[in-house]
């Protein structure tokens, strides 16, 4: 987990979550809960950003948007019969 630039926006919006949490309970449980909240987020992204990269691999075609795979289209490098 690196920090990068996208995390600023992602803690002051956890931030002002926080401040909406401290009137209905103590400031402590709030920014545990925020704390929590911003790992496990961090978590998610991490796991759905290495399965689209599996799934994309060498890229996609420009054509139909099928995966490539030895730098050929799997739809439109077809030989037509």
């Amino acid at each position: 987990m690196k920090f990068e630039r996208r995390d600023l926006l992602l803690i002051v919006g956890l931030l002002l979550f926080m401040i909406g949490l401290i009137p209905f309970m103590a400031p402590v449980y709030a920014v545990v809960i925020v704390t929590i909240m911003y790992f496990v987020i961090k978590v998610f992204v991490g796991k759905r950003r290495k399965s689209i990269q599996k799934d994309v691999g060498a890229g996609i075609c420009m054509e139909c948007g099928s995966k490539l795979l030895d730098m050929k289209c799997t739809s439109c490098d077809q030989p037509s019969s």
